[in-house]
């Protein structure tokens, strides 16, 4: 039973729109189809898609604030990241405005007060994913360990339309988007060390992880990368047509990988292994059904190749494949718990995982 009024409101709200939604696509696959009317269909169905994913999004967040709040002060911000990279009307009036970029940040109540905190900037997996509930236990484990957090739904984010939504810039601009929230971070709060900033993701997460890293050296002091998506060419070979169509989109890159593949390197960590500095432990298991090993061998291999310093490890059929140590698992707080470990060692944070 939900026992919070106003997540208890929203599901409701949720139910009533997902069963009207239900009912509208049930009623037009029985009517007769006019003449034109399959675009309008369409349109009325991406329309319902959106509604959902908003009041979905509303469900989660309440669920995340609900899980938190006694560890953390927990609060939703938004800063400004670059303008979009594809813009429909580029003479319209704001086109060219910053994209405004939603986050979550959590700062450790237990210790508010003392020496300055390290901070975590969090990075979301899923090409249009966010920040929700599946992250409570690595964001409780990080808040339980002293840092402050930052988790930023960067531009394609699901949960704020179809305009937000078609901002995605995988690889590209939204890892501008994570950066500028470790800057919004160090203004806002004057008790955050900047020496101390580490940056970390699973999957897409890791693979804006690691172009921070690469590109932004100075700026992050350590990084992990979980099941890292590393290599988009790679991946366009293994993936279905559906998948390769979110990329291809013209609100996207625009072109196929055939069409334009320095396009799709320039997205791809493997092809700048050798900008890396900070120290980096990247994690994958061999039976990933997302992200192929083959990704991460790519990455080890060109890594090493760079004659770079990098600590690795690929676990044999790991339980939860692609999910292995985002679980709930004592294996998958184990695999965490080696990451904490790394990441301790630089930076420092009060209640370091022994």
């Amino acid at each position: 039973m939900i026992g919070n009024p106003v997540l208890r409101t929203t599901a409701c709200t949720l139910a009533v729109a997902l069963a009207l939604a239900g009912g509208a696509r049930s009623q037009s696959r029985k009517a007769e189809t006019p003449p034109g009317a399959e675009d309008e269909r369409a349109s009325v169905g991406q329309a319902l898609s959106f509604t959902e994913q908003l009041l979905a999004r509303k469900i989660d967040e309440q669920m995340l604030f609900q899980a938190l709040s006694e560890l953390a002060q927990v609060d939703k911000v938004r800063y400004t990241g670059p303008p979009p990279r594809v813009a429909r009307n580029p003479t319209a009036p704001g086109a060219r405005n910053p994209v405004v970029i939603p986050a979550y940040t959590f700062l450790p109540k237990k210790y508010l007060t003392g020496p300055k905190l390290p901070l975590m900037v969090f990075a979301h997996g899923g090409v249009h994913g966010n920040v929700g509930a599946g992250y409570v236990n690595v964001l409780r484990e990080l808040v339980q360990q002293g840092y402050a957090v930052i988790a930023p739904d960067y531009r394609g984010s699901a949960g704020y339309g179809r305009e937000f939504w078609e901002l995605i810039d995988y690889g590209g601009l939204e890892v501008e988007d994570v950066r500028a929230g470790r800057q919004y971070m160090l203004e806002a709060h004057d008790r955050i060390d900047p020496d101390r900033v580490g940056i970390m993701g699973w999957s897409h997460g890791g693979l804006i992880t690691l172009m921070n890293l690469f590109q932004y050296p100075r700026e992050f002091r350590v990084g992990y990368a979980g099941v890292p998506v590393c290599d988009l060419v790679a991946r366009m070979g293994y993936y279905d047509q559906a998948y390769r169509d979110l990329f291809s989109a013209p609100y996207h890159i625009g072109k196929t990988v055939r069409e334009d593949i320095d396009e799709y390197r320039r997205r791809s960590p493997v092809w700048h292994a050798d900008k890396l500095q900070a120290p980096l432990l990247v994690h994958t298991t061999t039976n990933d059904e997302d992200v192929h090993v083959l990704e991460v061998e790519n990455l080890v291999k060109a890594l090493k190749a760079a004659g770079k310093t990098f600590e690795h490890k690929i676990y044999k059929d790991a339980p939860g494949g692609h999910q292995f140590n985002r679980l709930d698992t004592r294996f998958a707080r184990e695999s965490r718990a080696e990451a904490y470990r790394f990441l301790a060692r630089y930076l420092s944070p009060p209640n370091a995982v022994k």
